[in-house]
Formats: C-alpha cells, sequence, structure tokens
C-alpha cells in the first residue's frame, strides 16, 4: 500500500537537508506532556527510502543484553551444547554458499541464453539487410524484459530495485532496513491482486488489470534476469549480492516470516548479532559469484559493507566463498559441453591475459598516472552528476508507479535505439589476417560482428554493442588487438555507456554499478593506450584492464578488495604492481571532490549511517551538553508498577529505558540516598512481560525459579509487536513487575564529560544501540543517568541544526 502523502513529504524534505524541526528521533521522545521550552531540540525524521519506499526505520540489538536468563543460559550449557552452536553457524555458512552459487549459475545460464539467442537473431536480420524487422525485434524484445523486471519491483517487491548494497552497508552498520532480505525481495508468489494494486493512483491495476496475479516466483532473481538480458546498462554484481544477503537472512531465522521452523538450535540465531555475520558471508558470496573471485569476495565484505569484523568472521566468510567457487566450477565444467547453451564458455577466469609478459620501463609511469588521475577525476564526476540524476528521478517516482514503470520503459528504448543505431556510424574494418579465429564472426561466434559490412570486414563498434555484457568486456580487455577498434568508434561508445550508465542507475529494476563503470574505464583505457602509441610497451589490453580498475577505485573508492578481484579475473599476477599504484592515486584523487558512490545513495535515502571518522569539530562538544537538548530521560524502577510500564509504552517510542533502584544501600564512600542504575530494559522485553503477565501482587523480588517457569532466552531474542497488541486489564494496572531479571546490567555508559567524537567512535566499534550518559558527579539527589545517545545523536548534520556555531570550528579549531 502507498505511505501516507504526508510521510512521503516530511521524508523528501528530510532526505533534501531540510530537517523539520517538530519530527524526532523514536528513541529519544518525551512522554507526551508539554515539553521544556528551548531554542533548539535535537532532533531527526526516523524516515527513510529503504529500496524504493518510504520506510519507518529503527536501529538494531548488536549488543550482548547481559541479563539474568543470558548469564543463567551460559552457565549451564554443556560443552555438547556449545560445540552444537559452533557446527550450525559453519553449516549456515556452507548453504549460504551453496544457495548462492546455484543461484547465481542459473541467473547466469538464463542471462547468456536470453541475452545471447536474442542478439543472435538480430544479427541474423541485419545479415540478410532487413534492418527495420532486426532494430523492431530488438527493441521489442528489450522493451519485453525491461516491463517484467520494472513490473516486479513497482508492484510486487519494491525493495528489489536497484543495487541493495547501500541497504546491507546500511544493516551491518546498525541500521534496520525493513523488508530488504525478506522472501518477497527474491520471490514474490501472488495468489490474488494484492491490495496496494487497488490503490486509485497505483497505475498497475489501470494497465494490467487482475493479470498481475499470473505472475509467479518473481522477484529479485527474475527481475535481475530480466534487466540484464534486456541490454540495459547495468550489471548483476548489485542483484547478486543482495540475493546472497537475502538467503543468509532466511536461513538465520528459519525461513520467511509466515513460515518460520521451529527448531530449538536453529532459534538460537533468531537474534540481529548472529544474523549480522550471516548477512556478511552472504554478500561476499554473492560478489564472489558475481566476479568469480572467493578472496575478493571475502575483502569486498571487509573492506566496503562490513562495519564490525573479527577472526571467525574472516574464516566462515572465506568458507561461504569457497563453496561458492565449487558450485561455479561444477556447473562450467557441466556445461562446457553444451548442456547449457550458450552458458559455460567463459571459464572461471574470465578476462585470461595471464599469456602476456607485462614489463615496464619509467616512461610508463607517466601514462599509468594519467590513468589513475583521470579516473579519480572521472570517477567523482559520475558520482556528482549521478547525484543529481538520482535526486530528479525521486520527483519523478513520487508521483506514482506508473511515473516509474514510463521511466524504466523510456530509458529501454533509448538504449535499444543507441545501441542499435550508432553502430551504422562506425566505418568497416578489415579484418587481420593474422588474428585467429573466424573474421567477422559466423553463427554468433568470435569477436568480430559484421553488422552491414562486407565479407572480410568487421564492425568494431556493433562488437562492443551487439553482445553480451560479459562478451563485451572479453572483446575490450583482449590482449594483442592493438588496431582492432578505432578511436571515433571508442569514444562513442565511451560517451555512449557514460550517458546510458546514468539514466539507467535509479529506474526501478534490480541494478548493478560495478560492470557499467568497467565497460567505461576500459573503453577510457584503450583510448589512452592508443594515444600514448610507440612511447609505452604496455599491451592496449591490459590498458582497458587498468582504465576499468582506476575508474570503479575513483568512482567507489574501494582498493584492496578491488585490486585482488581484477588479480583473479585476470590471472595475471605481474599486473599487481600497477594495478596497486593506480587504485591508490584514483582513490585519493576522488576523495578530493566527493563521497564514494554507496555514500551519496545512503545520503540520498536518509539512512542514518554512522561513518568511521567523525567530524573534527566534534571534539569540540561534550555528550552532556548533547543531553541538555534532548527532552527529559524516562526512567523505570526495578520493581514497577504494570500502569507506569503501559503508560510509558504507549506514549513513548523509546527502544529502551534505564533502570534505577532507590533507597538501595550505598557502597561506602557515597552518601545516603544516592540511587543506583541498575542497568537498561529493552522495549521489546518490557512486551513480553506484559504478554506472558509475569505480574505481582506486591512490590517484591521475583525468585529466580518464577522467572525461569515464564520465560527462556529464546523468548528474549524474539520481537514482541506492538502495545496495542497487548490487552492489560485495570486490576493488572495496579500490580507490580520485577524488571531485574530481564534488565542488561552491563550497559555502555560514557561520563557526561566526554566528547561527541569519542563517544561516536566507541558507539559505532561496539555496535550499540543505546549509550547511557551517567553525571561526573555522585550526589545524593542527582539522578544517576543524565541521558540516553542514539544514533541518530550523533549524526553530523543533526547536532548542526541544534548548535549552528559548531559549523565556523570545522577547522578544528576552538570555538
Amino acid at each position: 500500500m502507498e505511505e501516507p502523502r504526508l510521510v512521503e513529504e516530511a521524508t523528501a524534505n528530510d532526505i533534501n537537508g531540510q530537517l523539520n524541526e517538530e519530527e524526532r528521533d523514536p528513541e529519544s521522545n518525551s512522554m507526551r506532556q508539554p515539553l521544556l521550552k528551548r531554542n533548539r531540540t535535537l532532533s531527526s525524521s526516523p524516515f527513510a527510502l529503504v529500496g524504493a519506499k518510504v520506510s519507518h526505520i529503527e536501529s538494531l540489538d548488536y549488543e550482548i543484553n547481559e541479563n539474568d536468563l543470558f548469564k543463567h543460559d551460559w552457565r549451564r550449557r554443556s560443552r555438547v551444547q556449545v560445540l552444537q552452536y559452533v557446527f550450525l553457524k559453519w553449516s549456515l555458512a556452507f548453504l549460504v554458499g551453496l544457495l548462492t552459487g546455484v543461484t547465481a549459475t542459473l541467473i547466469n545460464l538464463a542471462i547468456e541464453n536470453i541475452a545471447g539467442y536474442k542478439l543472435r537473431a538480430v544479427v541474423d536480420y541485419i545479415d540478410n539487410r532487413r534492418y527495420l524487422m532486426g532494430f523492431a525485434y530488438f527493441a521489442g524484445a528489450n522493451f519485453v524484459l525491461t516491463l517484467i523486471a520494472a513490473l516486479l519491483c513497482v508492484c510486487f517487491a519494491p525493495t528489489a530495485a536497484g543495487p541493495g548494497i547501500p541497504e546491507i552497508k546500511a544493516y551491518l552498520n546498525g541500521v534496520d532496513t525493513p523488508n530488504m532480505f525478506g522472501a518477497t525481495t527474491l520471490f514474490v508468489k501472488v495468489r490474488h491482486t494484492p491490495n496496494f494494486i487497488t490503490a486509485g493512483n497505483s497505475g498497475c491495476e489501470r494497465l494490467f488489470g487482475n493479470s498481475l496475479s499470473t505472475f509467479q516466483g518473481r522477484g529479485k532473481i527474475i527481475g535481475s534476469i530480466a534487466a540484464v538480458s534486456a541490454s540495459l546498462d547495468l550489471g548483476k554484481e548489485g542483484p547478486l549480492v543482495h540475493i546472497g544477503a537475502c538467503f543468509a537472512s532466511l536461513l538465520g531465522q528459519g525461513g520467511p516470516d509466515n513460515y518460520r521452523l521451529k527448531w530449538r538450535w536453529l532459534r538460537y540465531f533468531n537474534n540481529d548479532r548472529d544474523r549480522r555475520d550471516l548477512i556478511t558471508s552472504g554478500s561476499s558470496s554473492g560478489v564472489c559469484a558475481a566476479f568469480r573471485s572467493p578472496v575478493g569476495g571475502v575483502l569486498f565484505a571487509l573492506e566496503e559493507v562490513a562495519t564490525w569484523w573479527r577472526s571467525a568472521l574472516l574464516w566462515r566468510t572465506f568458507f561461504s566463498t569457497a563453496v561458492v567457487v565449487v558450485i561455479l566450477r561444477a556447473f562450467i565444467e557441466y556445461c562446457k559441453s553444451g548442456n547449457c547453451g550458450l552458458f559455460g564458455r567463459g571459464g572461471l577466469i574470465m578476462f585470461d591475459v595471464s599469456g602476456v609478459s607485462v614489463t615496464y620501463h619509467p616512461v610508463d609511469i607517466i601514462p599509468i598516472a594519467l590513468i589513475g588521475i583521470i579516473g579519480g577525476l572521472l570517477g567523482s564526476l559520475y558520482n556528482h552528476v549521478l547525484h543529481k540524476v538520482l535526486r530528479l528521478y525521486n520527483l519523478i517516482n513520487e508521483k506514482g508507479k506508473l511515473h516509474k514503470l514510463l521511466l524504466a520503459l523510456s530509458v529501454s528504448l533509448f538504449t535499444s535505439i543507441g545501441m542499435y543505431g550508432l553502430p551504422f556510424l562506425a566505418k568497416c574494418k578489415p579484418c587481420d589476417p593474422s588474428i585467429q579465429g573466424s573474421c567477422p564472426g559466423t553463427g554468433g561466434t568470435g569477436n568480430f560482428k559484421q553488422f552491414n559490412c562486407p565479407n572480410g570486414y568487421y564492425n568494431d563498434l556493433a562488437t562492443l554493442l551487439l553482445t553480451t555484457n560479459d562478451d563485451a568486456v572479453r572483446n575490450i580487455f583482449s590482449i594483442n588487438t592493438p588496431g582492432e577498434f578505432q578511436v571515433s568508434s571508442l569514444i562513442i561508445y565511451f560517451v555512449l555507456y557514460c550517458i546510458l550508465g546514468l539514466i539507467t542507475f535509479g529506474i526501478a529494476v534490480p541494478s548493478g554499478l560495478f560492470l557499467p563503470i568497467i565497460l567505461m574505464g576500459s573503453a577510457y583505457g584503450r583510448l589512452l593506450a592508443i594515444a600514448m602509441g610507440s612511447y609505452t610497451k604496455i599491451d592496449p589490453g591490459l590498458y582497458a584492464v587498468l582504465g576499468a580498475a582506476s575508474l570503479m577505485a575513483g568512482s567507489m573508492r574501494m582498493t584492496v578488495s578491488l585490486c585482488v578481484i581484477f588479480l583473479e579475473l585476470t590471472n595475471n599476477l605481474l599486473l599487481l604492481p600497477i594495478t596497486m599504484l593506480v587504485l591508490l592515486i584514483s582513490k585519493s584523487v576522488g576523495d578530493c571532490f566527493n563521497l564514494s558512490i554507496y555514500e551519496i545513495i545512503l545520503e540520498l535515502k536518509g539512512l542514518p549511517f554512522l561513518d568511521a571518522n567523525p567530524e573534527p569539530w566534534m571534539r569540540n562538544i561534550t555528550v552532556g551538553e548533547l543531553a541538555d537538548v534532548k527532552p527529559p530521560v524516562v526512567t523505570l524502577r526495578g520493581i514497577e508498577k504494570v500502569g507506569r510500564i503501559v503508560e510509558v509504552l504507549k506514549n513513548t517510542t523509546h527502544n529502551g529505558f534505564p533502570v534505577v533502584d532507590e533507597g538501595v544501600v550505598p557502597p561506602v564512600g557515597l552518601p545516603i540516598g544516592a540511587t543506583e542504575l541498575h542497568g537498561i530494559v529493552l522495549r521489546t522485553h518490557l512486551l513480553l512481560v506484559l504478554k506472558k503477565k509475569l505480574f505481582l501482587h506486591e512490590r517484591r523480588r521475583t525468585e529466580e525459579w518464577e522467572v525461569r517457569e515464564k520465560f527462556s532466552w529464546i523468548d528474549l531474542a524474539e520481537r514482541w509487536g506492538k502495545i496495542e497488541d497487548v490487552a492489560v486489564t485495570k486490576s493488572e494496572m495496579e500490580m507490580y513487575v520485577d524488571l531485574h531479571p530481564l534488565t542488561n546490567t552491563t550497559p555502555y555508559t560514557v561520563v557526561e564529560s566526554m566528547s561527541v567524537a569519542k563517544a561516536m567512535v566507541l558507539f559505532r566499534q561496539v555496535g550499540l544501540r543505546h549509550m547511557l550518559i551517567v553525571p561526573k558527579y555522585q550526589a545524593a539527589g542527582v539522578s544517576p543517568v543524565v541521558g540516553i545517545l542514539t544514533r541518530q545523536d550523533l549524526r553530523a548534520h543533526n547536532i548542526l541544526s541544534v548548535f549552528p556555531h559548531l559549523v565556523k570550528s570545522k577547522s578544528g579549531k576552538k570555538h
């Protein structure tokens, strides 16, 4: 169902940087009573664009909740149970790799065959001089495939649109991204017309009526197959990363929400912390499946998406990618005999240039450095223009689903016209007799397309455009072909793919950025090789590899993982030194201008991602000052009335409440009458108490057996809905609840005098959701907790909206 218009407008304003001062962080609002009059209040919007729709977002509970039930469970676990838990972790890592590898193979098989046979038919029409029929077939097939992909993303699985990598990056940073890893993102099975299709302004029912219910098993997988097969300027790499993460999340929670397995040991993983590890393995498996690069996949997860890492996770992630490689190798060996149509001929090493002897001379440092500089400049420029295009697309997409469909179909039609029409501008080149293989290619084989040329000649631009994406990269990376492509053809190809890359990313289809950037970078790499001429001895195909690497580093700002991915793709270790130099130069140049493309998308979507490096001016403000501009903290007593708990849950949206004990005997040295900070209790655990009705008729502490009779550690891992779903009678409102057994007695706390910069580093590295601020001095009548900091409170633009004078101190000087 479409979100209310009011929500969309508020979210759009927040995404554009125009903060609405009336909206507050859902974890920092006070109870609904008159607030203290302040000039400014630290606040932000809880809404963001997740996938392609506006969603309410929250943080994830990565912190271990060390309450009495948790401690009791760990004390009673036997060695066998611990080994079972470890074994299950490795088993799930194996299943993530297995499912991702099989799915990636099926996707590749479908894409290679659909796109391959489509292009063969187009070439046959052209060879028979039936140009109009060839264009009608090419544009019509692309139109239908794009329609399928867009329809799935617009009407059935909105979160399947785009690459999904920014949302995965935000999730691993601690931001819950609703429905990003659900079963509908992978597959959407519809037995009747969904409710949202009947919305008045959706446009889907008006276009297709009830025929939409005939689509079965659609989602990210089918959508990515259709979108890539439609010759759109996008890759399957981003969707494969998202697919791997979806498999990991579904395995961790025991299946889709409505059909979860209730096996006891599987429920061990029904928590945010263990699911984070599985999704990390899934994302690395997706990169491995896309590039057939196991080590590169692990390093991609470490460098680009994962915020939190440890050695045990490294081993399991590497194990998952190893399983993916084994699956891919098995399928490729099976398909080499022709059992899979056009799939399987690329081999495990996609762009093998291992046969080239790479030698370096001092003069080669100049073109290599130039490639890096150009890559950094073009990458930052690409990010800047794409940022503007995505903002424009947001305005178009807000108008409804019909506009999303029309935008995607318009891009498809423009792509078909460009790819089919521009090869007519290229001059025919005579075949080089020294080149092995048929020229021009016959029966769809070979690198050379005849395309309106006489026998013995080929069209180099058609060779790059009218082919599958993988074959296009193989062609432009080909070695020992210094004169295969003309300068004019490479310029046309580069300009076309720059335009297509900018207008294609952002439409409502599953899409990836890797392949378009590789194709653009390889084109200008070959152009530079031609420009250098006899001044360098490096093969033009290797220049194309370096150009692709430099543009990716200039746009995505990856270095180590990208270097390893290209080495595993090309199977040439001699490229290591110059590839490292190019990547370092490109990233350094790009960082001088703007953020990486994924960080730009995170900002556009409004996802509260915490960067690793705090702003310098954050050292000039303390966490106590942030607490002063927030509403008063809402606390609960260790033994609290049921009515008070219900009131707090109904009138606030906090997800954590400090538990304070009054009248306790203080340790030696503390004043009489001081209160004790017992810990913090989560909202979901309070809802669990109300649902299970662990109520007391008198104010007293519960016995350990009473708690274990009602709850288990598995119950504490579940999320228990909303307060509106819990029924409490009037008599129960006067009863009591002992919160001590459910309270996390070891919360992370910081002194109110700590700088925001130091607190932000701690918050991010530990993976917190709540950070308690305690007073610097203890005294009678002083509350043991000053306030609570959440993710939204530590975001730079939120702080600057309250303390605008800090803008003047961005240079690091004290104000």
